[in-house]
């Protein structure tokens, strides 16, 4: 777990809304309703939520899912992000531990 990474990774606004999103798709992603949320929630869904462009999320996701915060599924031509629960728990245990 890169410490500098991940808090370079929250210390945006919108990543951290996203993040935020993300641990009740159900509720914050009310159209993706319909094809369900076992693969996480579309990149699209994310952009349309956010009001960025595309590349700006995309960026934002990568950053993410390289720090271990988020993770991707890709399914045809679209690829899904979730949450990793369990990063948030070992970050959760190096706050509590270290900081």
């Amino acid at each position: 777990m890169d410490q500098l990474e991940i808090f370079k990774a929250l210390s945006n606004k919108t990543r951290l809304q996203i993040l935020q999103w993300l641990k009740e798709p159900e509720l914050n992603f009310p159209s993706q309703q319909e094809y369900g949320f076992a693969n996480g929630v579309c990149v699209g869904q994310i952009q349309a939520k956010a009001g960025l462009t595309q590349s700006t999320v995309s960026e934002y996701l990568a950053l993410m899912q390289r720090t271990g915060l988020v993770t991707a599924t890709r399914v045809g031509q679209w690829t899904y992000y979730k949450r990793n629960e369990e990063a948030f728990a070992a970050l959760s245990k190096l706050v509590q531990s270290e900081l």
